[in-house]
């Protein structure tokens, strides 16, 4: 099958109240990883990267990797561009072969996050391209997204409706409370996302997909795995799985997954090199390390997103 656009697998989702997951990639064993367990729940899936890890897998390698995906499990999978930095980024990935991409305008002022955006729309929808936009800012750090907390910014539900409208997006990203990367909150403080913002953005935009970036959990049992053999990781809270159910049931259409990708894959090499010193064969180090993003993702179809056997 081949690769597909965000368009139709939103439309999907919105009707029948449930959210695709969006998972970065920059390596074979994650796409395999992800893959596994989407053909395994019969789920569509969107396989993103940002410029940086575009520009670590090399754009061919990567956009293959993902075809080859397509072609093995024939499940509607998105190659995504997350975080596109500018117009220059956008088009080459539009240019080859991606089949949506994000400018994210949202560190500018809005009449500018208007205009780039837009910009980006045009020349993409003569290509079939979907485009994703961004209102709002969202703390934390993720490759080239780095936000301070007093600077974060909740999307304005009064804007939304003319941003859309003048710039022809086919998705928006809002801020409503996630935040970028694992450390997203201490321990003693309680995650609390607005949905009193995704609900007047809803009301505002009927019909139309939402996307939450920063919505990965900091799944425990992984950053258990990683303190046990030698790593170091500060205590955190991520975003409580039953706000993520709550938010996929209504206008949101696409969660980003990052971190706890991540956090799963570094667990399972420290895990395996502690416990078989002697290896040095790549394939026996990365095998359990593909088992646990296929763990990750499987919990996150079934428990937090909604789409098994939406495909």
């Amino acid at each position: 099958m081949p690769l597909v656009n965000t368009k139709e697998m939103f439309k999907k989702a919105y009707d029948g109240g449930y959210a695709i997951g969006a998972f970065n990639v920059n390596n074979m064993e994650i796409v395999q990883g992800i893959v596994d367990a989407c053909q395994q729940q019969n789920a569509p899936v969107i396989l993103q990267c940002s410029s940086s890890a575009r520009k670590y897998a090399r754009h061919l390698y990567l956009r293959k990797m993902v075809e080859a995906a397509a072609e093995e499990t024939g499940l509607p999978i998105a190659l995504h561009l997350d975080h596109g930095p500018d117009f220059e980024t956008c088009k080459s990935c539009i240019d080859g072969g991606f089949t949506s991409v994000m400018i994210d305008g949202s560190h500018f002022d809005f009449e500018e996050n208007i205009a780039i955006t837009k910009k980006v729309v045009d020349y993409a929808h003569q290509y079939g391209v979907t485009v994703e936009g961004e209102l709002g800012q969202l703390a934390g750090i993720e490759d080239e997204v780095s936000v301070d907390a007093d600077k974060a910014s909740y999307t304005d539900p009064a804007q939304v409706q003319e941003f859309v409208e003048k710039t022809g997006v086919d998705s928006l990203a809002i801020a409503i409370g996630t935040s970028h990367g694992a450390f997203k909150f201490k321990p003693g403080q309680k995650p609390q996302l607005r949905f009193d913002i995704l609900q007047e953005v809803s009301e505002r935009l009927p019909g139309f997909p939402i996307v939450l970036h920063g919505a990965s959990s900091v799944m425990p049992e992984y950053v258990a795995m990683i303190r046990q053999y030698g790593g170091k990781m500060d205590d955190a809270i991520g975003i409580p799985e039953d706000m993520l159910r709550q938010a996929a049931a209504s206008a949101v259409c696409k969660i980003n997954v990052d971190s706890d990708l991540r956090i799963a894959l570094t667990a399972a090499i420290r895990k395996h090199l502690a416990e078989n010193p002697t290896h040095f064969d790549p394939r026996q180090i990365l095998t359990p390390a593909r088992a646990a993003i296929t763990d990750v993702v499987t919990h996150k179809i079934t428990t937090v997103l909604g789409c098994a056997n939406r495909a």
